[in-house]
């Protein structure tokens, strides 16, 4: 009676098995996953067959079809037990007192072998995978392939040695230029400091360029233009008097004999002031009474 409700409505039915699989006393009896009752009792039919009588206690009232099938199955990979109620498709209920259907359910064995066929049927078919891929790779690096693919190998391992050994290389180089890095980075780092200092200058200059530039846009430079023209057209026109001899500059640069007697007048001049000089007494006279 272990578990048992006594103050419960409950319902006995029976199972007729040639193997009970280890079936125990107070094992669950599961409709759809759900427990609804237990095993109450195992022993030998009466008859000497070696059958074996499951005695079904129900607590529950759910209805059970008569042609409900009674199936021992696995509770667990631990080998634990259950019966499990395949409910069938009759009108006609099973009362309490009925013999159900019965039908050993699959061993331990069976469901993990049925749990794992798909999975040994992945392995061997992967294992078959592998072997073929063994087996043209065998073929591979028996012919030529294999043996440029060893070459290959050897250039592959000999580039790895060489960029280690540049790889070394530009680190000492990095290490030794070190300090004129840092010298350069000083020198940068003054540079900066000095603009920073003569940013006031520097912003001075800019003004007074603006301050310039502002005033020669003020400047009119058309107008000047337009004077100098006229300067150099009036300059233009008196050139061209001289050049024709008008007026007394134009005679005294095209006329020779002008020239020629303003230098004889004026060389008769130097020498009339010479001899004055030289003999005064010829031109000035003393005279005291």
């Amino acid at each position: 009676m272990k578990g048992n409700d006594i103050f419960s409505h409950q319902r006995v039915f029976y199972g007729k098995y040639k193997d009970v699989g280890g079936l125990l006393a107070a094992n669950p009896v599961l409709i759809n996953g759900m427990q609804v009752g237990q095993v109450r009792n195992l022993y030998f039919a009466p008859d000497m067959s070696g059958d074996i009588i499951v005695e079904f206690l129900m607590s529950s009232d759910f209805p059970i079809p008569k042609n409900t099938e009674a199936i021992i199955t696995n509770a667990n990979l631990l080998g634990d037990k259950a019966v499990t109620f395949k409910l069938g498709n009759s009108k006609d209920l099973a009362r309490n007192g009925d013999t159900l259907i019965t039908r050993e359910g699959t061993s331990l064995a069976e469901a993990v072998n049925e749990q794992l066929a798909p999975l040994k049927n992945r392995a061997e078919t992967l294992l078959n995978s592998v072997d073929e891929l063994v087996i043209e790779l065998n073929k591979v690096f028996a012919g030529q392939a294999g043996q440029d693919l060893r070459e290959s190998f050897k250039d592959i391992k000999a580039t790895i040695a060489h960029l280690n050994s540049t790889s070394s290389n530009i680190d000492t180089l990095v290490r030794g230029q070190v300090t004129r890095i840092g010298m350069i980075i000083n020198n940068i780092e003054s540079f900066t400091n000095e603009l920073d200092k003569s940013k006031e200058k520097v912003t001075g200059t800019l003004n007074n360029l603006n301050t310039i530039s502002g005033s020669l846009a003020e400047i009119d430079y058309k107008n000047s233009i337009d004077r100098i023209d006229s300067t150099m057209l009036e300059l233009k026109v008196m050139l061209n008097k001289i050049n024709s001899g008008e007026g007394s500059m134009g005679k005294l640069v095209v006329n020779d004999s002008l020239y020629m007697e303003l230098n004889k007048s004026a060389d008769e001049l130097n020498k009339l002031l010479k001899d004055i000089r030289e003999n005064p007494k010829r031109y000035v006279k003393f005279s005291l009474f």
